[in-house]
């Protein structure tokens, strides 16, 4: 059987399984790039570089923004066309996004080093913090390309049936950052700069395997080449249309990173970015799961709503969310039992860093259970093409609820108003994600049974 063909006959959970378990891997060794640098970085140069690495997050997280609205967008193209059949289209769609990829990266890189410390001084970088996060990030911005290639094709791979393969390309960029960074840090003794080196090079690496698949010819759907410089701007469209969601997801937790770090400097000085940057941290490696999770679905979600197999779409959003519940709520219990611990693996040196982590985190991961459903349910409208509800949704945590409880709830009740925000916009955009997504399998159903005597009749009249 044809590894597309798979998506519309196999049963919904083992295939589920089979593409979300390389995804969650994929994207658990991937969340070690950020969490792994941090670790080394509090332990290796104190909280002074952990503040500077989280200055120089929202950057980093423009720089994904971009990469996900080419490379997640045109993944979900790229299965609704190939569950449609249009196999030719599907590759038009890869060979645009490549060329997209590479174009967004060398802007994002010139502008980056131009504003290089201007920007530093909006994200509030203070004149201590200020040498870390720049020695970190002039060194990021030269590997955008890398991460832009690596990362945006490894989606497409997924999208033409091959998770095990993408899993590859994450192990290969995790295993090789996780190796580099004590080396770096500690026997060169560069400090953050190391961690930067040690990003950009597994980056690299990344792309160095992906590219190879392609070159080797071992994908399912032919990249042309020649193709990849001729951006068609209908298929750019597309492209960005679709990937909007996801996009705005990582552009909404830039801007809400901006602004916490400011408001962070007026109640709580360095030391308390350093502790949000643990949150931030901790919250990666539980959520990225569910993002893996999410990967394994998209495919399956397009293609068998391209194909209007709407059982099967309803079925893989209700294993995914099922799924990705059961991650976030042994988070929040871990959370919950060993925040001491947890806290001490970014810094076990730094008493006042440990005391005001703990006190983080066990306020702002209190929404932890319900944001699987959450998250699950922004891309289950991605995945059916449906951009302004996945928009909506994506905004509706990190923009809509969570900047203006940021905003207010810290003039009444300090530092612990900035903590409690999180789980408040957490509630608050599941419920809002409930409603939508009810409403999406209603209509789901009516679709299902004005399609059923049309397929009656053209069984009786061949």
């Amino acid at each position: 059987m044809d590894r597309a063909e798979r998506l519309g006959k196999e049963r919904i959970l083992p295939l589920l399984l089979r593409f979300s378990i390389p995804a969650i891997v994929g994207m658990l060794v991937q969340a070690l790039y950020n969490v792994v640098d941090r670790i080394f970085v509090g332990n290796g140069v104190g909280a002074l570089g952990l503040a500077g690495l989280s200055i120089v997050f929202p950057v980093m997280l423009v720089q994904m923004a971009f990469v996900m609205l080419v490379g997640l967008g045109a993944t979900a193209l790229i299965s609704i066309r190939l569950g449609e059949g249009r196999r030719e289209e599907a590759e038009k769609i890869m060979a645009n996004a490549l060329g997209l990829l590479v174009l967004i990266a060398v802007i994002g890189t010139t502008a980056g080093i131009l504003f290089l410390d201007p920007v530093l001084r909006l994200l509030g970088a203070s004149d201590a913090v200020l040498p870390y996060a720049h020695d970190y990030l002039s060194i990021i911005l030269y590997g955008a390309i890398f991460q832009a290639v690596g990362f945006g094709l490894n989606h497409m791979i997924r999208a033409q049936g091959s998770p095990a393969v993408a899993m590859a390309t994450m192990l290969i960029g995790a295993i090789s950052n996780a190796i580099l960074d004590p080396v770096f840090i500690f026997v060169f003794g560069l400090g953050v700069k190391g961690a930067a080196f040690a990003t950009i090079l597994a980056q690299a690496l990344s792309a160095a395997w992906v590219l190879s698949y392609f070159l080797r010819g071992k994908s399912q759907l032919r990249l042309n080449w020649r193709a990849v410089p001729r951006l068609e701007l209908h298929v750019v469209k597309q492209i960005a249309t679709i990937g909007f969601a996801p996009f705005s997801i990582q552009m909404a937790s830039s801007v809400q990173n901006l602004i916490l770090n400011q408001i962070l400097i007026r109640h709580g000085g360095d030391l308390a970015i350093s502790a949000m940057s643990i949150v931030f941290s901790l919250n990666t490696l539980i959520l990225m799961p569910i993002f893996g999770i999410n990967q394994g679905a998209q495919p399956i979600l397009g293609f068998n709503y391209g194909a209007k197999q709407y059982d099967r779409v309803r079925q893989t959003f209700r294993y995914a969310a099922g799924g990705a519940t059961i991650i976030v709520c042994l988070g929040f219990l871990a959370t919950r039992l060993f925040p001491r611990q947890l806290v001490s693996l970014f810094g076990r040196q730094d008493a006042d860093l440990i005391a005001l982590g703990v006190q983080a985190v066990r306020t702002a991961t209190l929404g932890l259970p319900v944001v699987g459903l959450q998250i699950v349910g922004s891309n289950f409208f991605q995945a059916l093409g449906k951009p302004t509800k996945a928009s909506l949704l994506s905004l509706s945590r990190q923009v809509l609820l969570l900047i203006p409880l940021v905003l207010i709830l810290p003039r009444f009740l300090g530092l612990a108003g900035v903590f409690a925000s999180y789980p408040l916009s957490d509630v608050g955009a599941a419920a809002v994600t409930a409603i939508l997504v009810l409403r999406e399998f209603a209509h789901l159903s009516r679709a299902e049974r004005q399609e059923a005597p049309a397929a009656l009749v053209s069984e009786v009249n061949p």
